[in-house]
């Protein structure tokens, strides 16, 4: 009989691409969703947070649990309202799975949870960080501090427990790289802000890898920065890209204040410089990234299309 994972988030860019590899795996997978929508191949249980509720049947069997559920932070301005919405959609579904689980007396195998490399703060400058940083003091730190407190509720059950912090992930199919490389495809590729800020990345299949790895080998616990070596300034980001395109990359950088102005708070999602070490995966394991340099992961995914 297959080993049955249950996945909060599993429609995401992350969750998409991960339940094609458990699955070619062998294993066979549910989802936890807001709706009963049918997805091929994915047994799919709904779920309430305000009612507490969780369909009858979801938790039967599970043997692997994977938090992945949570609103994207670049999707909206951060109004007061879009906040709570950011943290409450990485907190609650695994407070009430928590609950659930231990209600009803069932014990996992393991619990993998993202996090972000954001934990750390927005922008931090050259600092170096690796996983026995400090947390940072702004927003997307405390969503972050707050994401996992709420994944401990799972360890304190007695469950293995995997936190990845996770950097700017490489996907076509979504996330930060699409829009990103939008200019450069229209010959308009320029660095943002001073260009010099780091960025922290990650390769969609080196992630889910990872995700896998920490599921099945029973040695991983606790965080780790779930990010390739070395990070890369905004500024070789674009020219890479430029790069891999055979585009032109020509234009001054966007000023800082452009972008502020036409996304308020939510521009340090690019104007802010994040330098994270994955030290623990280098010097604890022996996971070996496919990707791990950054224009052949640009061509790799470039060059399926």
């Amino acid at each position: 009989m297959a080993h049955q994972i249950l996945i909060t988030g599993g429609t995401g860019l992350v969750g998409t691409r991960l339940t094609t590899l458990l699955k070619e795996r062998g294993y066979s997978v549910g989802y936890l969703s807001r709706s009963k929508d049918p997805i091929k191949g994915v047994s799919v249980f709904r779920y309430d947070t305000k009612n507490n509720f969780l369909e009858e049947g979801a938790l039967e069997g599970v043997e692997h649990l994977i938090h992945l559920a949570g609103a994207g932070v670049a999707d909206g301005r951060w109004t007061e309202d879009r906040k709570k919405v950011i943290i409450d959609s990485r907190t609650e579904t695994i407070k009430l799975v928590a609950q659930k689980l231990k209600d009803a007396q069932i014990s996992l195998k393991s619990f993998i949870s993202a996090s972000g490399s954001s934990y750390y703060g927005q922008d931090t400058g050259n600092a170096q960080h690796t996983e026995d940083a400090p947390a940072g003091k702004d927003f997307l730190s405390e969503v972050t501090v707050l994401w996992e407190k709420a994944a401990d509720q799972i360890s304190n059950l007695g469950v293995r427990t995997v936190k990845l912090r996770t950097g700017v992930v490489l996907s076509l199919e979504g996330g930060a790289l699409p829009k990103i490389a939008q200019p450069a495809k229209l010959g308009l590729g320029a660095p943002l802000g001073s260009g010099s800020q780091w960025m922290s990345w990650i390769h969609v299949d080196d992630l889910c890898r990872l995700y896998i790895e920490a599921l099945e080998n029973e040695s991983w616990y606790g965080t780790y920065n779930a990010v390739a070596s070395p990070p890369v300034t905004n500024a070789d980001l674009t020219k890479q890209i430029c790069e891999v395109l055979n585009r032109p990359q020509f234009l001054p950088n966007v000023p800082a204040f452009a972008l502020r102005l036409a996304f308020g708070e939510m521009a340090s999602v690019v104007l802010g410089s994040n330098y994270v070490i994955n030290h623990r995966i280098a010097n604890e394991t022996n996971f070996i990234y496919e990707f791990p340099d950054l224009k052949e992961a640009l061509k790799n995914l470039y060059h399926q299309q």
